[in-house]
């Protein structure tokens, strides 16, 4: 009598007859698991809000810098040219004594100062995990040339006024008495509002950059402390090279001062756009063309020539802004390490990676995932497996 033949099932390892295993399987060519990365907590609905409108400040406050440069000398010339032959319709603005000229433009650079300093001093105290001196030496100098040459210009600017003008009347030989009576003085005006208008939106763009991607510092804190709590070494965090009290004071200074960068910036962004406000009122009611026109020039020379090559120049302090002990953003058109040295582009391995770029951490294709604001909706395979995050290959570089 025939009796069925039962299909044989290999008995691997030792097992019983029922282990459903058949080797060279998937299983074999799997990569061993390494456990489970922490995931980040859930979001609030202020914390969902805060996000919304530091997005909204972002956007307004990180306009392409190149272009707005241009715009600022293309209006002040074609704007300011119009209104020496056609008068404008007159507005508020055009009084000398409106609110916005009388308690913000003619304190502009103290404005200025008063968001400016305090976000420099907690975002880069931050990076510099805690350490005083290099943020003394390698940041504070930023603001300190910034007021020179804003105090440089504008006395410089009142001199050639008061130097080569004259009275109506010509028996009062300065300025000084003959506007005391009564009378007006005629000379070469270079605009001091113009000047400091655009000085200023210029410092604060400048000076709001380590803003950028600021939020993934949180992310590299909380994979490295993980990391370092299971003996993992990650090849592509950039907080790998802290010391253990460097990241003890990083961890300390970005949760407690991180609420307060927020705010300054937010303040910083609402600044930024007064000002661009209050330089077009400049443009349609004061001073003329040229004398707009020639201000405009000396505040972005200073601009670029402090923020576009002196700060980028490689070993030559003070750093640019976002610099650190650590690197945490990436090289794009709107980022501090735009152009600074050729070292940018290489992979970090020193614990000042600000001398170095992250070309190595750069996604391809596959880790392109869909974004809300700026920020990443899940986080793709590839990024996971390589403790990277993932960044948007268009330089959307706002979170």
């Amino acid at each position: 009598m025939a009796t069925k033949r039962r299909p044989i099932r290999p008995n691997v390892g030792g097992g019983g007859p029922q282990m459903n295993f058949r080797p060279g399987g998937p299983e074999i060519g799997r990569s061993e698991s390494k456990g489970t990365r922490p995931t980040a907590p859930p979001t609030s609905i202020r914390e969902i809000f805060v996000m919304m409108v530091m997005h909204v400040c972002k956007k307004t406050i990180f306009f392409d810098t190149n272009l707005k440069v241009a715009l600022y000398l293309g209006s002040l010339f074609l704007v300011s040219l119009i209104g020496d032959f056609i008068p404008f319709p007159k507005t508020y603005f055009a009084r000398s004594d409106n609110l916005f000229n009388v308690f913000f433009v003619k304190v502009g650079w103290g404005w200025t100062l008063l968001f400016t300093v305090p976000f420099l001093a907690m975002t880069s105290y931050t990076l510099c995990c805690g350490d005083m001196k290099k943020l003394l030496r390698h940041h504070a100098p930023r603001i300190i040339i910034a007021t020179f040459f804003w105090f440089f210009w504008t006395k410089l600017f009142n001199i050639i006024e008061t130097s080569y003008g004259k009275c109506t009347i010509r028996s009062f030989q300065t300025k000084s008495t003959c506007l005391k009576a009564g009378h007006l003085w005629s000379g070469f005006d270079i605009s001091g509002h113009a000047f400091i208008l655009i000085h200023s939106s210029l410092v604060l763009i400048e000076e709001a950059r380590p803003i950028i991607k600021w939020e993934s510092i949180k992310e590299h804190l909380r994979n490295e402390l993980h990391d370092r709590s299971v003996s993992e070494q990650s090849s592509t965090n950039p907080l790998r090279n802290l010391n253990e009290e460097q990241m003890k004071n990083l961890k300390f200074l970005y949760e407690r001062l991180t609420p307060v960068i927020r705010t300054l910036f937010i303040g910083m962004a609402a600044l930024q756009l007064l000002w661009d406000v209050m330089l077009v009122g400049t443009m349609l009611y004061y001073h003329r063309m040229i004398e707009k026109f020639i201000s405009g020039i000396i505040a972005i020379f200073t601009w670029y020539f402090t923020y576009r090559f002196w700060y980028r120049s490689t070993g030559v302090l003070p750093d640019p802004a976002g610099s650190g002990d650590f690197f945490y953003q990436r090289e794009n058109k709107d980022t501090f390490v735009f152009k600074r040295n050729n070292s940018m582009t290489s992979a970090p391995s020193t614990s000042s990676g600000i001398r170095s770029g992250a070309n190595s951490n750069s996604s391809g294709p596959s880790s392109q995932v869909p974004k809300f604001m700026g920020m990443p909706l899940y986080t793709s395979p590839r990024a996971s497996n390589n403790n990277s995050q993932v960044v948007n290959p268009n330089n959307d570089t706002l979170f």
